[in-house]
């Protein structure tokens, strides 16, 4: 196996030197001894240290996909997690009943085969109460269930069991993002641990962010992360959106509360500029996606005596089977 020869001291120098080149071989371990390290390299790298012949031993790819089928029975194949969400350092498994004397197993297999990952939990619960949150069971790793999500640009510590926070929805925030223009004031309702207000304020050139969220558990969070990520351009409030008078009208208003967003459409009224425009929340079944929502809207805009003009309705994510996150938004003429 060709390896370059290197003094230990110039080890750091030298690793540096092949991964910049493309001239690390990853497949193959590096050997040191008491005096020299001997890293693998690629038959195509020119190397500027010395290279030698050296037998060096392959590295062996830990790949969770096909371990955990070598301690779990064939015939229950189908039932096991491949797919899960991450959150920071914690990953949250859904666990089958007929894979769960495994669940041991797949935790501790996670763990092993992903680096990043310190905490495996599953979940213990439906979302359930005012601020929808859950309960976790920690199957292996640390015993903790706080970290730190980094997404978007912005870092946002939570506790995944005190608070709602979704990182499927990572890809719905950056859209929002895209849409937001210069100089915007933006309203976010039931903002949460700060994702969609803080993203917001920290990637765009609005003038003003306000995020208003009920939890005090979250609304704490959301202020470390106001601190954490060194934004100024945003305001959060804890406190009902259906209550708070604010002192401002909004070019734009979020309404990241799908189940039951339509009874706080009023308030997003109340909110939002004549031309402004209001992301609404839902979920839908792909039958009812997306004229329900936009019943809906066009009832409410009815109710309240306002014309409302639908400028673009899309899926932002799975809910359940046939069943998607959905955002209409729309433009409050009148």
């Amino acid at each position: 196996m060709r390896a370059i020869k290197v003094k230990l001291k110039d080890a750091e120098k030298a690793r540096k030197y092949l991964v910049k080149n493309n001239g690390y071989n990853h497949d193959y371990h590096y050997l040191k001894d008491k005096e020299y390290i001997y890293f693998p390299i690629l038959e195509s790298i020119k190397s500027k240290f010395e290279v030698v012949d050296k037998k060096l031993k392959k590295n062996i790819v830990l790949n969770y996909e096909d371990l955990i089928k070598k301690i779990i029975p064939k015939k229950l194949h189908n039932k096991i997690p491949m797919g899960f969400d991450s959150v920071g350092e914690i990953v949250i498994l859904e666990v089958n009943d007929d894979v769960k004397k495994y669940e041991k197993d797949i935790a501790d297999l996670i763990l092993k085969t992903h680096n990043n990952i310190k905490t495996v939990v599953k979940k213990a619960s439906i979302h359930s109460g005012v601020f929808r949150t859950r309960k976790y069971k920690i199957l292996a790793g640390k015993k903790s269930k706080e970290t730190i999500h980094k997404e978007n640009n912005v870092k946002l510590k939570l506790n995944i069991e005190d608070v709602y926070y979704s990182p499927r929805s990572s890809n719905e925030r950056l859209r929002i993002i895209n849409l937001v223009k210069k100089g915007e004031k933006i309203l976010v309702m039931f903002s949460g641990i700060g994702p969609f207000t803080l993203e917001i304020a920290k990637n765009t050139d609005a003038k003003n962010v306000v995020g208003i969220e009920l939890n005090p558990e979250a609304h704490k969070y959301a202020m470390e992360n106001l601190k954490l990520n060194k934004i100024n351009n945003c305001e959060l409030i804890n406190g009902d959106a259906t209550k708070h008078q604010y002192d401002e009208e909004f070019d734009r208003v979020l309404m990241p509360l799908p189940k039951t967003g339509e009874k706080f459409l009023k308030d997003a009224f109340r909110a939002v500029k004549k031309n402004g425009v209001i992301h609404f929340y839902d979920f839908l079944s792909e039958e009812e996606f997306p004229n329900k929502s936009i019943d809906v809207i066009q009832r409410e805009c009815k109710k309240a005596k306002l014309k409302c003009k639908i400028l673009d309705s899309v899926k932002c994510g799975n809910y359940s089977p046939r069943t998607y996150r959905t955002c209409v938004d729309f433009k409050v003429l009148s």
